[in-house]
């Protein structure tokens, strides 16, 4: 196995059930192989990437820390012990795609990054940057907005503001739902936007489920059944 340099990988992994030629580059290959110690958002998910990567890889030898939700920050600078005491590689999985980009990760990055240790952002899909690329929408200003608020009043009211900074600003906006709640999303975005408002759905990347289409709200409302229900999806408006 080839040496490879000391520093924190960011690691890409598949945005769904695919296989990992599909989406990710054989050089990744290279670097997952050389890493024992990783930074992961779950660790299941994270083993099952890695047995995708390569069928052969001793899972016994590798450690594995979680960073998510339920982490308490204050307590993660020692998440980069191995690589700050043994210089070791270490490696940041995330449980969809790019690490670090909307991603509890970004939290042990900036860690790294103050103590002016070398971070390595390998190639791989990015769900946010290929739902832009297919939309049709600007490309050159868009911004991510996350999850919207739950309640329905607030929901809305965010929705219009998004829709406002489109029409004013010329910005793609971006942003998410719970997959088992797309349909819920899509709902109420129809039920709040302009009829002239575009909206693009991109669902599934680089898998067999994969779905994007844009439409305006008019023309979506004419649509019977949106095959995304319970599929990642990124929901994209633009004036």
């Amino acid at each position: 196995m080839e040496k490879i340099e000391s520093a924190l990988y960011l690691i890409p992994v598949t945005l769904g059930e695919t296989s990992y030629e599909r989406a990710l580059p054989e050089y990744n290959r290279s670097i997952i192989r050389g890493i024992k110690n990783f930074i992961v958002e779950n660790k299941r998910s994270a083993i099952r990437f890695l047995k995708l990567a390569d069928k052969d890889i001793d899972i016994d030898s590798l450690s594995f820390v979680e960073l998510n939700e339920h982490t308490e920050l204050k307590n993660i600078a020692h998440h980069l012990d191995p690589l700050i005491k043994q210089k070791l590689p270490m490696g940041v999985i995330s449980e969809a795609g790019c690490p670090a980009v909307a991603d509890p990760g970004a939290a042990v990055v900036e860690i790294a990054q103050k103590k002016n240790l070398k971070v390595i952002p390998l190639v791989g899909p990015s769900s946010m940057i290929m739902a832009v690329m297919c939309s049709g929408f600007n490309g050159q200003s868009f911004a991510f907005n996350g999850y919207l608020p739950v309640k329905p009043n607030e929901r809305a009211g965010k929705l219009r503001q998004l829709e406002n900074r489109a029409q004013n600003e010329k910005q793609t906006q971006l942003f998410i739902e719970a997959p088992y709640r797309n349909l819920k999303m899509m709902e109420t975005i129809l039920s709040v936007c302009r009829k002239d408002t575009l909206v693009c759905v991109a669902a599934g990347l680089t898998t067999e489920q994969e779905y994007v289409h844009t439409h305006t709200v008019a023309e979506w409302k004419e649509i019977q059944e949106i095959p995304i229900n319970k599929v990642p999806a990124i929901f994209l408006i633009y004036r």
